[in-house]
């Protein structure tokens, strides 16, 4: 899936800007002068017999009990080679924040919410897609939860 093309086709306004290759979404917002906390990053888990994908600020990481309460069940991360099959069109590392146009339900972190725009990977480690968080959220449709705990 072409995450420009969907956006395009959605009539979402963004702006794409290209940079170095980077691996870490806190490198990615650096490279690009952002902050960390409107750089929106991708975990994937397993709980419950299905993939479920995580958005959160790139300061923060992942709180995998908070994530449990959430789910219901003991979440464990997916590994390099189930993230290459989930998300075959994509770097790996560099996976979109819309799980449903891969079958995956979404989560975000209450701390990204607060911000009026955000920056997401776009399926490269080579560009970042700035956006209105409202008009991701509306695409989306992501639960919001408490899941990342500050300090990357």
């Amino acid at each position: 899936m072409k995450i420009l093309d969907y956006l395009s086709g959605q009539n979402v306004d963004f702006t794409v800007k290209h940079h170095e290759l980077r691996y870490t979404a806190q490198q990615e917002a650096q490279a690009q002068h952002l902050s960390g906390h409107i750089f929106a990053k991708t975990v994937i888990v397993h709980a419950n017999g299905e993939y479920v994908l995580l958005v959160l600020p790139a300061s923060c990481r992942v709180n995998l009990k908070a994530v449990e309460a959430l789910l219901g069940a003991e979440p464990r991360m997916a590994s390099e080679e189930e993230l290459a099959e989930l998300f075959p069109d994509c770097d790996l590392g560099a996976e979109p924040p819309f799980g449903s146009r891969y079958g995956l339900r979404s989560y975000v972190d209450e701390h990204l919410t607060a911000h009026e725009s955000i920056a997401i990977r776009a399926g490269s480690h080579k560009e970042v897609v700035l956006l209105r968080y409202v008009d991701w959220a509306r695409l989306e449709r992501p639960q919001v939860g408490a899941f990342g705990t500050p300090g990357a």
